[in-house]
């Protein structure tokens, strides 16, 4: 395994981060989701391949796959200091006005409750899932600069923004003395690279830790554009899945994944897997693994060294795509 500065902190991290959205319970929207039993020999395996650093939210699987993840790494874990949790606070997690967003009021409650949850202290980095509208940029900057001097985290994070957004919450950050962001999750891959323009040169500027998601698009690079990428359950019933992958434009992409994995002799992960490895701006991209081979894969595209042609080939077919995901 290899191990990366967390931007600038002192801390690091392991350049694979588990994502475990998909751990918890199958429900609505998530039906390729794993349960506990099935879950806990993919974290399992992790921490014995290296892995030290895990990504979840107090959202996915309704808080579940917290309670799922913190389970299983106190069993497995050699001690809690060996890992890097981290987790996130914006989306609805109940039905009233306030069980959402990033006030004061939401914000200490769900460290609260995300905290029990893991059956841990503290998590080593706290994220703002997305922008909130509605909520001033101080109060929410306040609440989380509490939630660090109280202990509950040594850092905090922030998750697919525009730039102006993010620059915004460090200046305000800096200018009350509070915790500023260490990282940013954005979604970033082959085939969705619009913060190419903004954020990611931001975050290389300022040194911010950057750990996208989906960089394998959800499992669009990693299967020949033919009728049978679209036979698993998540392809079939994942609304963001088509919505933000499945037009035809986006194919072009998906054969020069194909093409470059088969001239290397690789499998399609691994060679859209290294291409964000190989940004010297991304830390740790955050893979989901619900097969065994999964977990394989991202631990060899850490061995995969594309060329400078190989690279070229798999970006040159890409086209602008309308901003995604930032509310």
């Amino acid at each position: 395994m290899q191990y990366a500065r967390f931007g600038n902190t002192g801390l690091k991290v392991s350049r694979i981060c588990l994502g475990c959205m998909s751990y918890g319970q199958p429900g609505k929207g998530n039906e390729w989701a794993l349960d506990e039993d099935q879950s806990r020999p993919y974290i399992q395996r992790a921490l014995e391949l290296g892995i030290n650093f895990f990504d979840t939210a107090d959202v996915y699987s309704g808080g579940m796959s917290e309670t799922v993840t913190g389970r299983a790494l106190r069993d497995f874990a050699a001690s809690r200091d060996e890992v890097v949790i981290a987790t996130k606070v914006h989306f609805p997690t109940g039905p009233g006005p306030n069980d959402r967003g990033l006030s004061r009021k939401h914000i200490l409650a769900s460290i609260d409750a995300s905290l029990k949850r893991l059956g841990m202290d503290y998590v080593d980095l706290y994220q703002i899932h997305r922008w909130d509208y509605e909520t001033p940029i101080e109060e929410t900057m306040d609440a989380l600069n509490d939630v660090v001097r109280a202990g509950k985290a040594r850092y905090i994070g922030a998750s697919a923004m525009y730039a102006w957004q993010f620059a915004k919450a460090q200046y305000t950050a800096e200018r009350h003395g509070w915790t500023r962001f260490v990282s940013m999750q954005p979604h970033y891959n082959l085939i969705y690279r619009e913060d190419e323009r903004e954020m990611l040169p931001l975050c290389q500027d300022q040194h911010i830790a950057v750990i996208p998601f989906s960089p394998l698009a959800r499992g669009w690079l990693t299967r020949k554009p033919t009728q049978e990428q679209q036979a698993t359950l998540r392809a079939q019933s994942d609304a963001l899945t088509k919505a933000r992958y499945a037009q035809e434009d986006n194919v072009a992409i998906v054969q020069r994944v194909s093409a470059v994995a088969e001239a290397r002799g690789l499998p399609m992960a691994q060679v859209a897997l290294a291409w964000a490895l190989a940004k010297p701006v991304v830390t740790a991209p955050i893979i989901g693994a619900t097969k065994p081979h999964h977990l394989e894969d991202a631990i060899a595209a850490l061995s995969v060294k594309l060329t400078p042609d190989d690279i070229q080939q798999l970006e040159e077919a890409y086209h602008p795509h309308l901003v995604i995901g930032f509310s």
